[in-house]
């Protein structure tokens, strides 16, 4: 091991191999470990049943039915607006990790999921700060209610803010949207949609049980029965559980997975920074847990060396994309704007994309080598596709592999 003045220098191959076992990736949990799987740094449910997709390829045994269970029947799973304003699915216990500890404070703005807000504040002539104080309180009446669907919820919202607005503001307020769908939004309405990721880390606003094609909403109080529980050190736990997830990291990084301003993550940083040690990271310095080091420097090889991942998988989601596929044109297919495919990875790294489609009988699956596959790996992936059939009740119809 070579060591340099800013720590241990590690491979490419270690961050890897230690990242699949903080994933859970490197072999199965057993039966049941559904709050562990998620709870490493949660899971995005977008697009809808993502977060099924994940945790299938982390839990041995696991079903959608015990996933339905977690969530909105033991309700010990939660769903809310979370990181970067992903709708993410996390253990209820660590719901103040997952949300509270998201919550800016003043001066710390921008965040990704606002900045679009500014059309709708300038048609208004009002304050970014104002207008959120009147979404969260709006958001009060969701204490004893339950609203079907994100166009619903809204509507709603945005209702319950003009009533207290005066009535040339209540006017503009209720003016056509300029974001896309005039005929079915107003100005107010949007908005709301924007203020919904900041309501939520206050537990305004959570996910409810789906009824039929509908994501519902409530609120935190009214869904688990409690208000969001406060806790000191859930901002340190948040800085934690990156770190674990996606260390060796940076603060940038963290500010990037977060969604953040580079001014609050730099706040988060030193909740942690005293449990943190550097490492040279492929001739980059970048920061680890103390705890965790150890098991950087005696990372083992992954037990199931070929593992299917759905898209927007949390392993997926680390920032130095680099060390999963270092191809930038292949990167630009795994990482897209919108209808990422799934990825077949090799010892951590992305092999091959792969897409499943309904056909005829059952589900067809195509997979687009970036790397040549053996025939070996052909017949594993083929064998994990239909495993992940089955977990969606159907058959495996059609496994097809193009040539490189």
């Amino acid at each position: 091991m070579q060591t340099k003045a800013n720590g241990p220098a590690v491979s490419g191959e270690q961050v890897r191999r230690y990242r699949l076992a903080a994933h859970h990736l490197d072999r199965p949990l057993p039966p049941g470990s559904l709050t562990e799987a998620a709870g490493v740094c949660g899971v995005q449910n977008s697009p809808p049943g993502a977060w099924e997709t994940a945790l299938f390829a982390r839990v041995a045994a696991c079903t959608p039915a015990l996933l339905r269970q977690a969530l909105e029947g033991e309700k010990t799973l939660l769903q809310a607006w979370s990181f970067r304003g992903v709708p993410a699915v996390f253990p209820a216990a660590e719901s103040s990790v997952f949300l509270s500890a998201l919550a800016a404070r003043p001066g710390e703005e921008p965040w990704i999921y606002t900045r679009g807000v500014t059309l709708a504040l300038d048609f208004l002539g009002m304050e970014w700060d104002q207008a959120l104080a009147l979404v969260r309180q709006a958001a009060s009446c969701l204490d004893g209610c339950t609203v079907q669907s994100k166009e619903e919820l809204d509507r709603l919202l945005a209702e319950q803010a003009a009533r207290t607005l005066p009535p040339q503001l209540r006017e503009k307020w209720n003016a056509p949207s300029m974001y896309g769908r005039p005929d079915r939004q107003t100005v107010g309405g949007a908005v709301v949609s924007f203020a919904l990721r900041p309501c939520s880390f206050l537990g305004l606003v959570v996910f409810g049980a789906r009824q039929g094609p509908h994501p519902a909403f409530t609120s935190y109080r009214r869904w688990c029965g409690r208000p969001l529980p406060p806790d000191p050190e859930a901002e340190r736990r948040l800085v934690e559980k990156f770190l674990h997830a996606y260390g060796p990291a940076t603060r940038a990084d963290l500010a990037a997975w977060l969604g953040c301003s580079p001014k609050q993550a730099a706040r988060l940083w030193q909740t942690a920074r005293e449990r943190m040690l550097p490492v040279e990271k492929e001739g980059r310095a970048a920061w680890m847990l103390a705890a965790d080091l150890p098991h950087l420097l005696q990372a083992a090889p992954p037990r199931q060396p070929l593992v299917l991942l759905g898209p927007h998988d949390p392993y997926l989601d680390a920032r130095d994309r680099d060390l999963l596929l270092a191809d930038p044109a292949g990167q630009r297919k795994v990482w897209r704007t919108v209808a990422n495919p799934g990825v077949l990875l090799r010892g951590g790294q992305v092999a091959a994309l792969w897409k499943p489609r309904a056909a005829r009988g059952g589900m067809a699956v195509a997979v687009t080598p970036l790397a040549e596959l053996s025939a070996a790996e052909r017949r594993q992936a083929a064998a994990q596709a239909e495993r992940y059939a089955q977990f969606r009740g159907t058959a495996l119809t059609a496994f097809t592999v193009e040539e490189v």
